[in-house]
């Protein structure tokens, strides 16, 4: 039995050992990939405002009965706040402002869309929202490093409760995935993905289970939601577009897990004390 448990303890350090190696040749451009995955979905959703300006019109119009102005108004207004608030982040201006307007933009889809006691959404929202949280999260670090000199215990603890709240709401993205489909690749899903999530929402060997994550949700991504492969004249061509790139703003919530590290509340720091 020990023998088993030496042999887990090895593995384990081996790939840590790797995933050190590849977050020191990438921890340059790390942070910029995970802001591009993080606000992708939001990207697409302001084009699609664009290009299926008629269809979105109509759609609120008829269902909220609001009239043309109205509708019109919304559509202005996802459109400008999506692709604004994406500008700002990727060009590192107003961070802070820039996520609580793409906060505002998914509080006002979750409303319109009348999708808030549908479940899947719900969890993939909360995930996007903790990915948000990552991002001022960093932007909370960086604002520290550069008063390095000043005591800053406030900061730290802010900036790591932040992590956690992040952390646990990424990992909702896990739940929305479950099915009641029983096969051995479901159940290999289930239990991998499971462990993983736990993983990450805890604190527990962070960098290495989100880096992990990451591309095991991608390769899920690829799999699942390949919108490239159905008709555009199919609607479930537009549901699997608007999966796959939140699925890849999720996937940027974890390289920002894996970029910032667990942060203070977690179980791997709470090894370090000990």
């Amino acid at each position: 039995m020990s023998g088993l448990g030496s042999s887990y303890e090895k593995v384990i350090s081996q790939a840590d050992d790797v995933a050190d190696r590849i977050l020191r040749h990438s921890k340059h451009y790390l942070p910029h990939l995970a802001r591009l995955c993080l606000v992708s979905t939001f990207i697409e959703d302001g084009l699609r405002m664009w290009f299926q300006w008629n269809e979105q019109r109509d759609y609120m119009s008829l269902t909220w009965h609001c009239g043309n102005f109205l509708a019109v108004l919304f559509v202005v207004v996802n459109m400008v706040a999506q692709l604004g608030g994406c500008a700002m982040v990727l060009l590192r201006k107003h961070v802070p402002v820039a996520v609580g307007v793409l906060f505002g933009v998914i509080v006002l889809q979750v409303l319109a869309y009348t999708m808030l006691w549908d479940m899947k959404f719900f969890m993939r929202n909360a995930s996007l929202v903790g990915g948000l949280v990552l991002l001022l999260a960093e932007v909370s670090g960086e604002a520290k490093s550069m008063f390095a000199g000043l005591p800053s215990m406030g900061a730290n603890q802010k900036q790591s409760y932040m992590q956690l709240t992040g952390r646990v709401l990424v990992v909702f993205m896990f739940l929305s995935l479950i099915t009641l489909e029983l096969s051995v690749l479901r159940l290999l899903e289930l239990v991998v993905g499971g462990a993983l999530t736990v993983c990450v929402a805890i604190g527990y060997k962070t960098k290495l289970s989100a880096l992990v994550l990451v591309v095991w949700l991608f390769l899920l991504n690829m799999f699942l939601n390949a919108f490239w492969l159905v008709p555009s004249h199919l609607i479930m061509r537009d549901f699997l577009k608007y999966d796959f790139f939140q699925t890849f703003s999720i996937i940027g919530g974890l390289l920002f897990v894996v970029a910032l590290g667990p942060g203070g509340v977690s179980l791997d720091e709470h090894k370090k004390m000990y």
